[in-house]
């Protein structure tokens, strides 16, 4: 083949080429301003869902993620109409599966991730949980500093925060203690067995009544529980109005005001006998070596 042929040839396939270039300038044209409109009504759709959520949902998070969501499908879409309109029709059978292929991957390799994701949008929409919700999930306790797609984070309130991944949260237990707004604490006492069980009740439920932190709409309970080899087990419910203790305080509270109480009339919380009381045999040698030094001044 000389070189004539081959110039012949190359301009043949350019000359081709050209006319079919020519060919769909027209439609060329029609794909561009599809993708234009698409890439418009994306951006409108969008702001719309964005809007849309925001009225139910303070989560900017899934709300944000819906919007990139609805755009990206939105576009998708617009690109495979052009595409069609390009007559390129092998060109979106390709896509589509080379997406399918990807997809499955990307699961497969981050499907910890995925579901995370996927329970922290659940968690965002249902809304078991709030940011300042006090709850106890995964063996944690303390307040919900701020819910995220990804992970749940809690302040301990001992000066850390705790991030617990959605999946977990989603899945797992969770016990709100601000949901209904109403919280209930129980300490236990021991009553020994010579002294008059309703008489201890009553001062006990007269006691607890009598804390500034306790809701009056709600009433104060105290039974006995269990009989032990020291005393007999009892122990008190109340209903705490969180707006003027939290629980560590009331409960520490309570238990000091119940210790002045059965003290002041002569209740004795048992301990078990093999207990060495230090402080009173610290008292009685202290009473003894007084003893001494007064017998020794008197001789």
């Amino acid at each position: 083949m000389d070189y004539s042929q081959a110039a012949g040839l190359i301009y043949s396939e350019i000359a081709t080429w050209s006319r079919t270039a020519i060919r769909y300038i027209p439609k060329l044209a029609v794909a561009i301003l599809v993708l234009v409109i698409f890439a418009f009504l994306s951006r409108w759709i969008s702001r719309l869902v964005v809007r849309g959520f925001d009225r139910f949902s303070d989560n900017f998070s899934v709300i944000n993620l819906s919007g990139a969501v609805i755009r990206v499908l939105i576009m998708a879409l617009g690109l495979f109409i052009a595409l069609s309109i390009l007559q390129l029709d092998k060109a979106v059978t390709s896509l589509l599966a080379g997406a399918g292929v990807i997809a499955l991957a990307v699961g497969f390799a981050f499907q910890d991730l995925t579901a995370n994701f996927i329970s922290g949008t659940m968690i965002a929409i249902a809304r078991p949980i709030r940011v300042g919700d006090v709850v106890e999930t995964n063996g944690f306790t303390g307040k919900v500093y701020d819910i995220k797609l990804r992970s749940i984070v809690i302040d301990n309130g001992q000066g850390q925060t705790i991030e617990i991944p959605s999946k977990d949260v989603f899945q797992k237990p969770v016990t709100n203690y601000s949901k209904t707004g109403l919280r209930r604490l129980e300490v236990t006492f021991g009553i020994s067995y010579a002294d008059d069980l309703n008489r201890a009740q009553q001062i006990a439920k007269q006691t607890i009544e009598a804390l500034p932190f306790i809701r009056t709409d709600r009433p104060v309970e105290v039974h006995y529980r269990s009989f032990t080899l020291d005393n007999v087990q009892a122990f008190a419910w109340f209903w705490l109005d969180q707006t003027k203790a939290g629980p560590p305080l009331a409960t520490s509270e309570a238990i000091k005001a119940l210790k002045t109480a059965f003290d002041q009339n002569d209740i004795l919380m048992m301990f078990p006998p093999h207990t060495f009381d230090l402080k009173k045999r610290k008292k009685e040698e202290q009473e003894g070596t007084k003893s001494l030094m007064d017998i020794s001044k008197a001789v």
